[in-house]
């Protein structure tokens, strides 16, 4: 079995500390699940493929009112953004 390596931007590592302990845990729980497979949708972190990203791919897990973007390069899962749903994708502008 694969194992990958989960990185923060300094970004996302910046906004998940700002988090209440609560949504911190179950945000943290998730990222780690990433280790095993980036791309496997698993109950309460739904997986999708962003459309209209290339090179590289990216791809959005939904926590409740947060998403994770990422993108998967060799063996490293590179968190680029942790954002609330209200904010949208408007960091792809």
């Amino acid at each position: 079995m694969t194992k990958y390596s989960v990185l923060l931007s300094r970004t996302s590592l910046n906004f998940l500390l700002k988090l209440d302990e609560k949504t911190k845990s179950r945000i943290k729980k998730s990222l780690k699940e990433l280790e095993t497979n980036p791309f496997l949708k698993r109950p309460c972190a739904d997986i999708k493929q962003l459309s209209g990203s290339r090179d590289p791919v990216f791809y959005r897990m939904r926590i409740g009112n947060y998403r994770i973007i990422y993108a998967v390069e060799g063996k490293n899962v590179k968190i680029t953004e942790i954002i609330t749903r209200e904010k949208g994708f408007e960091w792809m502008n």
